[in-house]
Protein backbone atom coordinates (compact mmCIF):
# COMPACT_ATOMS: atom_id res chain seq x y z
CA UNK A 1 0.00 0.00 0.00
CA UNK A 2 1.08 3.35 -1.29
CA UNK A 3 -0.50 6.71 0.21
CA UNK A 4 2.30 8.58 -1.73
CA UNK A 5 0.84 11.16 -3.80
CA UNK A 6 1.38 11.22 -7.34
CA UNK A 7 2.51 14.26 -9.23
CA UNK A 8 -1.13 14.49 -10.78
CA UNK A 9 -2.00 14.57 -7.72
CA UNK A 10 -0.20 17.30 -6.24
CA UNK A 11 -0.83 19.20 -9.45
CA UNK A 12 -4.67 18.99 -9.47
CA UNK A 13 -4.87 18.87 -5.84
CA UNK A 14 -3.10 22.83 -6.13
CA UNK A 15 -5.06 24.13 -9.15
CA UNK A 16 -8.09 23.29 -7.80
CA UNK A 17 -7.26 24.51 -4.56
CA UNK A 18 -6.04 27.82 -6.34
CA UNK A 19 -9.02 28.12 -8.60
CA UNK A 20 -11.81 27.14 -5.60
CA UNK A 21 -10.48 29.44 -2.93
CA UNK A 22 -10.10 32.34 -5.43
CA UNK A 23 -14.12 31.65 -5.79
CA UNK A 24 -14.88 31.77 -2.18
CA UNK A 25 -12.46 34.87 -1.46
CA UNK A 26 -14.10 36.93 -4.11
CA UNK A 27 -17.09 36.76 -1.74
CA UNK A 28 -19.13 33.97 -3.68
CA UNK A 29 -21.19 31.43 -1.48
CA UNK A 30 -23.13 28.54 -2.19
CA UNK A 31 -26.47 28.92 -3.27
CA UNK A 32 -29.80 26.64 -3.07
CA UNK A 33 -29.46 25.42 -6.02
CA UNK A 34 -25.74 23.85 -5.67
CA UNK A 35 -24.59 24.77 -9.05
CA UNK A 36 -22.89 27.86 -10.69
CA UNK A 37 -22.51 27.18 -14.10
CA UNK A 38 -20.20 29.54 -14.57
CA UNK A 39 -17.66 27.87 -12.47
CA UNK A 40 -18.60 24.83 -13.66
CA UNK A 41 -17.53 25.77 -17.02
CA UNK A 42 -13.72 27.94 -15.31
CA UNK A 43 -13.43 24.17 -14.04
CA UNK A 44 -13.51 22.93 -16.87
CA UNK A 45 -11.73 25.31 -18.88
CA UNK A 46 -8.55 24.29 -16.41
CA UNK A 47 -8.39 20.85 -17.30
CA UNK A 48 -9.88 19.68 -13.42
CA UNK A 49 -12.72 17.40 -15.53
CA UNK A 50 -10.87 15.90 -18.21
CA UNK A 51 -7.76 15.06 -16.56
CA UNK A 52 -9.48 12.08 -14.40
CA UNK A 53 -11.16 10.23 -17.44
CA UNK A 54 -9.27 7.39 -19.48
CA UNK A 55 -7.45 8.51 -22.68
CA UNK A 56 -8.14 9.88 -25.39
CA UNK A 57 -11.07 12.04 -23.98
CA UNK A 58 -8.95 13.19 -20.88
CA UNK A 59 -5.64 12.84 -18.84
CA UNK A 60 -6.18 9.08 -18.36
CA UNK A 61 -6.08 9.95 -14.54
CA UNK A 62 -8.02 7.90 -12.03
CA UNK A 63 -10.11 7.29 -8.96
CA UNK A 64 -7.20 9.07 -6.60
CA UNK A 65 -6.77 12.01 -8.35
CA UNK A 66 -10.67 12.78 -8.66
CA UNK A 67 -10.34 12.01 -4.44
CA UNK A 68 -7.51 14.99 -4.69
CA UNK A 69 -10.06 17.12 -6.37
CA UNK A 70 -12.92 16.39 -4.42
CA UNK A 71 -10.70 17.23 -1.53
CA UNK A 72 -10.56 20.62 -2.73
CA UNK A 73 -13.90 20.70 -3.36
CA UNK A 74 -15.00 19.86 0.21
CA UNK A 75 -12.60 22.43 1.56
CA UNK A 76 -14.70 25.28 -0.39
CA UNK A 77 -17.74 23.69 -0.74
CA UNK A 78 -17.83 24.99 -4.49
CA UNK A 79 -21.36 24.13 -5.98
CA UNK A 80 -19.69 21.96 -8.86
CA UNK A 81 -21.46 18.60 -9.89
CA UNK A 82 -17.73 17.08 -10.09
CA UNK A 83 -18.87 14.05 -7.60
CA UNK A 84 -21.62 12.86 -9.33
CA UNK A 85 -21.39 14.06 -13.11
CA UNK A 86 -17.22 12.82 -13.36
CA UNK A 87 -16.04 10.90 -10.40
CA UNK A 88 -19.15 8.62 -10.92
CA UNK A 89 -21.50 9.19 -14.10
CA UNK A 90 -19.05 10.11 -16.69
CA UNK A 91 -16.21 7.65 -15.21
CA UNK A 92 -18.88 4.77 -15.85
CA UNK A 93 -19.65 5.72 -18.89
CA UNK A 94 -16.02 6.21 -19.80
CA UNK A 95 -14.90 2.45 -18.08
CA UNK A 96 -18.01 0.49 -20.03
CA UNK A 97 -19.45 2.70 -22.95
CA UNK A 98 -18.08 2.14 -26.56
CA UNK A 99 -16.65 4.73 -28.46
CA UNK A 100 -19.93 6.15 -29.62
CA UNK A 101 -21.26 6.57 -26.24
CA UNK A 102 -18.60 8.32 -24.48
CA UNK A 103 -18.82 11.32 -27.91
CA UNK A 104 -22.50 11.36 -26.65
CA UNK A 105 -22.20 11.65 -22.75
CA UNK A 106 -18.75 12.02 -21.58
CA UNK A 107 -17.19 14.65 -24.06
CA UNK A 108 -20.00 17.96 -23.26
CA UNK A 109 -19.64 16.74 -19.44
CA UNK A 110 -15.70 16.80 -19.55
CA UNK A 111 -15.88 20.30 -21.79
CA UNK A 112 -18.75 22.06 -19.61
CA UNK A 113 -21.36 22.09 -20.97
CA UNK A 114 -23.30 19.28 -19.81
CA UNK A 115 -24.03 17.67 -16.33
CA UNK A 116 -24.58 13.92 -15.19
CA UNK A 117 -26.30 12.53 -12.08
CA UNK A 118 -26.27 8.82 -11.09
CA UNK A 119 -29.83 7.66 -10.12
CA UNK A 120 -28.40 4.54 -8.04
CA UNK A 121 -30.91 2.15 -6.45
CA UNK A 122 -31.47 2.32 -2.58
CA UNK A 123 -33.37 0.20 -0.33
CA UNK A 124 -36.38 2.01 -0.28
CA UNK A 125 -36.17 3.37 -4.44
CA UNK A 126 -34.87 1.78 -7.69
CA UNK A 127 -36.06 1.12 -10.91
CA UNK A 128 -36.45 -2.10 -13.08
CA UNK A 129 -36.29 -2.56 -16.46
CA UNK A 130 -37.86 -5.06 -19.40
CA UNK A 131 -36.22 -6.26 -22.24
CA UNK A 132 -37.94 -5.51 -25.54
CA UNK A 133 -37.54 -6.08 -29.53
CA UNK A 134 -35.29 -2.55 -29.45
CA UNK A 135 -33.98 -2.15 -25.79
CA UNK A 136 -35.45 -1.67 -22.75
CA UNK A 137 -38.83 -0.30 -20.64
CA UNK A 138 -37.66 1.29 -17.38
CA UNK A 139 -40.27 2.34 -14.93
CA UNK A 140 -39.81 3.37 -11.35
CA UNK A 141 -38.51 6.43 -8.91
CA UNK A 142 -35.66 7.35 -7.23
CA UNK A 143 -35.90 10.00 -4.18
CA UNK A 144 -33.09 12.16 -3.63
CA UNK A 145 -30.93 12.02 -6.62
CA UNK A 146 -28.03 14.13 -5.92
CA UNK A 147 -27.51 17.59 -8.86
CA UNK A 148 -30.39 15.90 -10.33
CA UNK A 149 -32.20 18.99 -10.05
CA UNK A 150 -30.36 20.18 -12.75
CA UNK A 151 -29.08 17.63 -14.58
CA UNK A 152 -29.16 17.00 -18.24
CA UNK A 153 -29.18 13.38 -18.27
CA UNK A 154 -29.27 10.48 -15.62
CA UNK A 155 -27.20 7.32 -15.04
CA UNK A 156 -29.49 4.99 -14.02
CA UNK A 157 -29.37 1.50 -12.25
CA UNK A 158 -32.12 -0.74 -13.28
CA UNK A 159 -32.73 -4.28 -12.31
CA UNK A 160 -33.30 -6.71 -14.32
CA UNK A 161 -33.60 -11.02 -14.41
CA UNK A 162 -29.87 -11.15 -15.14
CA UNK A 163 -28.78 -8.52 -12.50
CA UNK A 164 -28.30 -4.74 -12.42
CA UNK A 165 -27.80 -2.39 -15.03
CA UNK A 166 -26.82 0.89 -16.19
CA UNK A 167 -28.49 3.53 -18.56
CA UNK A 168 -28.16 6.93 -19.58
CA UNK A 169 -31.33 8.47 -20.10
CA UNK A 170 -32.11 12.16 -21.29
CA UNK A 171 -33.59 14.31 -18.83
CA UNK A 172 -35.71 15.16 -22.02
CA UNK A 173 -36.85 11.26 -22.53
CA UNK A 174 -40.73 11.18 -22.88
CA UNK A 175 -42.15 9.81 -19.71
CA UNK A 176 -39.21 11.03 -17.46
CA UNK A 177 -40.45 13.60 -14.95
CA UNK A 178 -38.19 15.46 -12.41
CA UNK A 179 -39.43 16.99 -9.32
CA UNK A 180 -37.12 19.61 -7.59
CA UNK A 181 -35.92 18.40 -3.82
CA UNK A 182 -35.00 20.24 -0.76
CA UNK A 183 -32.73 18.58 1.24
CA UNK A 184 -30.60 19.31 4.21
CA UNK A 185 -28.30 22.15 1.87
CA UNK A 186 -30.03 23.34 -0.94
CA UNK A 187 -32.29 21.90 -3.71
CA UNK A 188 -29.95 20.96 -5.81
CA UNK A 189 -31.67 17.18 -5.91
CA UNK A 190 -34.78 15.39 -7.26
CA UNK A 191 -37.33 12.91 -7.57
CA UNK A 192 -36.82 11.11 -10.71
CA UNK A 193 -39.64 8.79 -11.95
CA UNK A 194 -39.94 6.99 -14.94
CA UNK A 195 -42.58 5.75 -16.80
CA UNK A 196 -42.04 2.74 -18.97
CA UNK A 197 -39.30 4.98 -20.43
CA UNK A 198 -38.33 2.96 -23.76
CA UNK A 199 -34.56 3.54 -23.99
CA UNK A 200 -32.68 1.70 -26.90
CA UNK A 201 -29.63 -0.14 -27.08
CA UNK A 202 -27.10 2.71 -27.44
CA UNK A 203 -28.00 4.46 -24.56
CA UNK A 204 -27.06 1.03 -22.32
CA UNK A 205 -23.41 0.55 -20.81
CA UNK A 206 -22.36 -3.36 -21.04
CA UNK A 207 -24.46 -6.12 -20.12
CA UNK A 208 -27.10 -6.86 -16.94
CA UNK A 209 -24.92 -7.97 -14.34
CA UNK A 210 -21.65 -7.02 -15.22
CA UNK A 211 -20.57 -5.75 -12.48
CA UNK A 212 -21.24 -1.69 -13.66
CA UNK A 213 -23.52 -1.03 -11.17
CA UNK A 214 -21.59 -2.26 -7.96
CA UNK A 215 -18.14 -0.17 -9.53
CA UNK A 216 -20.36 2.55 -9.96
CA UNK A 217 -21.41 2.29 -5.92
CA UNK A 218 -17.88 1.69 -5.22
CA UNK A 219 -16.57 5.00 -6.40
CA UNK A 220 -20.09 6.88 -5.54
CA UNK A 221 -18.72 5.80 -1.83
CA UNK A 222 -15.35 6.57 -2.07
CA UNK A 223 -15.76 10.21 -4.13
CA UNK A 224 -18.09 10.99 -0.74
CA UNK A 225 -15.39 9.84 1.56
CA UNK A 226 -13.19 11.88 0.09
CA UNK A 227 -15.35 15.44 -0.36
CA UNK A 228 -16.34 14.60 3.25
CA UNK A 229 -12.86 14.93 4.25
CA UNK A 230 -12.35 18.05 2.55
CA UNK A 231 -15.32 19.18 4.37
CA UNK A 232 -14.31 18.15 7.86
CA UNK A 233 -10.44 19.69 7.20
CA UNK A 234 -11.74 22.78 6.79
CA UNK A 235 -14.53 22.54 9.35
CA UNK A 236 -11.97 22.35 12.01
CA UNK A 237 -9.81 24.34 10.79
CA UNK A 238 -12.34 27.22 11.03
CA UNK A 239 -13.41 25.69 14.70
CA UNK A 240 -9.50 25.79 15.66
CA UNK A 241 -8.82 29.50 14.60
CA UNK A 242 -12.34 30.77 16.57
CA UNK A 243 -11.53 28.67 19.69
CA UNK A 244 -8.04 30.63 19.59
CA UNK A 245 -10.05 34.41 19.20
CA UNK A 246 -12.91 34.37 21.11
CA UNK A 247 -12.58 34.67 24.79
CA UNK A 248 -14.14 34.72 27.71
CA UNK A 249 -13.29 35.29 30.97
CA UNK A 250 -10.26 37.18 28.99
CA UNK A 251 -9.50 34.07 28.04
CA UNK A 252 -9.19 32.00 24.56
CA UNK A 253 -11.80 29.61 24.53
CA UNK A 254 -9.12 26.74 22.93
CA UNK A 255 -7.59 27.41 26.82
CA UNK A 256 -10.23 25.76 28.30
CA UNK A 257 -9.77 21.73 29.00
CA UNK A 258 -12.78 20.64 27.32
CA UNK A 259 -12.41 22.69 24.46
CA UNK A 260 -9.16 21.16 23.87
CA UNK A 261 -10.34 17.88 23.76
CA UNK A 262 -13.26 17.79 22.26
CA UNK A 263 -10.84 19.92 19.39
CA UNK A 264 -8.04 16.93 19.96
CA UNK A 265 -10.84 13.92 19.48
CA UNK A 266 -12.14 15.97 16.24
CA UNK A 267 -8.38 15.68 14.87
CA UNK A 268 -8.13 12.11 15.20
CA UNK A 269 -11.38 11.79 13.67
CA UNK A 270 -10.72 13.74 10.59
CA UNK A 271 -6.69 11.69 10.38
CA UNK A 272 -9.19 8.81 10.26
CA UNK A 273 -11.58 9.73 7.92
CA UNK A 274 -8.17 10.99 5.70
CA UNK A 275 -6.35 7.13 6.45
CA UNK A 276 -9.26 5.04 5.54
CA UNK A 277 -10.03 7.22 2.59
CA UNK A 278 -6.39 6.61 0.95
CA UNK A 279 -6.54 3.24 1.79
CA UNK A 280 -9.59 2.00 0.07
CA UNK A 281 -9.37 4.39 -2.73
CA UNK A 282 -5.67 2.79 -3.08
CA UNK A 283 -6.89 -0.56 -3.49
CA UNK A 284 -9.57 0.74 -5.75
CA UNK A 285 -7.26 1.79 -8.15
CA UNK A 286 -5.22 -1.21 -8.27
CA UNK A 287 -8.06 -3.52 -8.99
CA UNK A 288 -7.87 -5.16 -5.70
CA UNK A 289 -10.68 -6.21 -3.62
CA UNK A 290 -12.00 -3.01 -1.77
CA UNK A 291 -15.20 -3.82 -0.84
CA UNK A 292 -14.26 -4.05 3.13
CA UNK A 293 -12.00 -0.70 2.96
CA UNK A 294 -14.68 1.22 1.30
CA UNK A 295 -17.13 0.29 4.05
CA UNK A 296 -14.79 0.88 6.54
CA UNK A 297 -13.84 4.46 4.92
CA UNK A 298 -17.85 5.49 4.58
CA UNK A 299 -17.70 4.08 8.43
CA UNK A 300 -15.88 6.89 9.30
CA UNK A 301 -16.74 9.88 7.12
CA UNK A 302 -20.49 9.09 8.55
CA UNK A 303 -19.44 8.78 12.56
CA UNK A 304 -16.20 10.64 12.55
CA UNK A 305 -18.24 13.50 9.71
CA UNK A 306 -21.28 13.42 12.76
CA UNK A 307 -18.98 13.89 15.45
CA UNK A 308 -17.15 16.92 13.86
CA UNK A 309 -19.86 18.33 12.53
CA UNK A 310 -21.38 19.09 15.81
CA UNK A 311 -17.98 20.17 17.57
CA UNK A 312 -18.07 22.85 14.99
CA UNK A 313 -21.54 23.73 15.61
CA UNK A 314 -21.16 23.57 19.58
CA UNK A 315 -17.78 25.24 20.07
CA UNK A 316 -18.85 27.99 18.24
CA UNK A 317 -22.04 28.14 20.10
CA UNK A 318 -24.88 30.14 19.30
CA UNK A 319 -23.35 31.82 15.82
CA UNK A 320 -22.81 28.05 14.36
CA UNK A 321 -25.75 28.22 13.35
CA UNK A 322 -26.78 31.25 11.88
CA UNK A 323 -27.59 30.62 8.32
CA UNK A 324 -25.70 33.67 6.97
CA UNK A 325 -22.57 32.57 8.61
CA UNK A 326 -20.00 30.35 6.77
CA UNK A 327 -19.93 27.25 9.45
CA UNK A 328 -23.57 26.42 8.94
CA UNK A 329 -22.68 25.25 5.58
CA UNK A 330 -19.89 22.92 6.58
CA UNK A 331 -22.63 21.82 9.65
CA UNK A 332 -25.41 21.07 6.42
CA UNK A 333 -22.61 19.86 4.09
CA UNK A 334 -21.34 16.95 6.41
CA UNK A 335 -24.83 15.73 7.61
CA UNK A 336 -25.74 15.10 4.09
CA UNK A 337 -22.58 13.21 3.38
CA UNK A 338 -23.13 11.34 6.38
CA UNK A 339 -25.78 9.21 4.63
CA UNK A 340 -25.16 9.43 1.62
CA UNK A 341 -24.40 5.82 -0.07
CA UNK A 342 -25.64 4.75 3.71
CA UNK A 343 -24.81 5.91 6.96
CA UNK A 344 -22.41 4.47 9.70
CA UNK A 345 -24.55 1.49 10.76
CA UNK A 346 -25.46 0.19 7.45
CA UNK A 347 -21.21 -0.01 6.69
CA UNK A 348 -21.21 -1.79 9.74
CA UNK A 349 -23.81 -4.61 8.32
CA UNK A 350 -21.84 -4.41 4.97
CA UNK A 351 -18.50 -5.16 7.06
CA UNK A 352 -20.56 -7.61 9.09
CA UNK A 353 -22.49 -9.64 5.97
CA UNK A 354 -18.38 -9.70 4.39
CA UNK A 355 -17.09 -11.46 7.88
CA UNK A 356 -19.58 -13.94 7.96
CA UNK A 357 -19.24 -14.99 4.47
CA UNK A 358 -15.83 -15.30 4.71
CA UNK A 359 -16.15 -18.02 7.71
CA UNK A 360 -15.18 -21.20 6.77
Amino acid sequence: MDFTFTEAQHDLSGLARALFTDWAEKGNLRDDTGFDRALWQATAQAGLLDAAVPEPVGGGFGVLEQCSVLIEIGRTLAPVPYLTSIAVAASAVAHFGDEAQVQRWVVPVVGGAMTLAPALATEDDGFRAEATATGWRVSGSRSAVPTGAFADAFLVEASTVAGPLLLVIDRATEGVQVSVQHVVDGTDAALLELDNVEIDIPAVLGAPGDGSAEWAHRRATVAACAHQLGVLERALELTSEYACTRKQFDKPIGSFQAVRQRLADAYLDVEAVRLTLWQAAWRESEGLPADAEIATAKFWASEAGHRVAHTTVHIHASIGIFLEYPVHRYFVAAKRIEFTEGGATAQLRKLASASRRSEP
